[in-house]
């Protein structure tokens, strides 16, 4: 049974993402670090359209719990192989790099950064067996643009970026892809502080983007006719920046 993992996949455009990976057929793993409530509501609506997957609880961050949750699954799972990788769990904590505590910037890297190393590092071995897989990075025009009080996150996801493309060269003769979506102004939960009549005026089609457009991106570079496509960054940002 082929199988889609969604880093942080209970809330926002995680939630979105593991919706459109059921609906294109996939069992999904519906990772979440904390708020099990979210998680099994994403799966309640996975399985109210037909769908199916499970819960996977572990922080990305932490390479132990990685390691051995995954471990374990593989393990007892064995008629199930994960086919798609989208690494979407991250976290914001914003300040200027001169008031900036070692903590916030710990935590941000080792999220985005080093969850997406730990959690690719161990899917990567079965897709490589199997000469196919997908792995699709969800980073943010933070990474590409830079934005004042963000050193933490921009360093985190543009790190991704980097990774998503060396990684891609390292893969793709043995039928594995490696992408990346950059978002920009997306209405989820690290939005919701923002004026959007405000902030729309900045932006091409003067409005915010959903996650389900986020998702459409992903679930097409997670499909067999994106085959040709690898070591891409797109943006998904409504003109905002390019």
């Amino acid at each position: 049974m082929k199988c889609a993992l969604v880093t942080g996949g209970s809330r926002g455009i995680g939630k979105a993402v593991c919706i459109k990976m059921a609906a294109m057929g996939y069992y999904v793993l519906i990772n979440y670090k904390s708020n099990e409530a979210e998680a099994n509501n994403t799966l309640s609506q996975i399985k109210a359209n037909g769908g199916n997957g499970e819960i996977v609880q572990f922080d990305v961050a932490e390479k132990e719990q990685v390691q051995s949750v995954l471990a374990k699954w593989t393990e007892t799972n064995p008629e199930k192989y994960i086919e798609v990788l989208v690494n979407n769990a991250g976290i914001k904590d914003d300040g200027l790099m001169l008031w900036m505590k070692d903590e916030q910037w710990d935590n941000v890297i080792n999220t985005s950064l080093g969850g997406f190393f730990y959690v690719t590092r161990f899917v990567l071995s079965s897709m490589l067996l199997k000469k196919y897989g997908r792995i699709v990075n969800v980073v943010s025009l933070s990474g590409i643009k830079g934005l004042p009080g963000q050193t933490n996150y921009s360093a985190a996801k543009g790190g991704v970026i980097a990774a998503t493309k060396a990684l891609a060269q390292e893969v793709g003769r043995k039928g594995v892809t490696v992408n990346a979506v950059a978002p920009g102004f997306i209405k989820t939960d690290m939005t919701e502080g923002l004026d959007e009549k405000e902030m729309a005026v900045l932006i091409p089609v003067r409005r915010f983007g959903t996650p389900e457009e986020v998702a459409n991106t992903v679930g097409f570079l997670a499909s067999p006719e994106a085959g040709y496509i690898t070591a891409q960054v797109i943006s998904i940002n409504g003109g905002l920046y390019s």
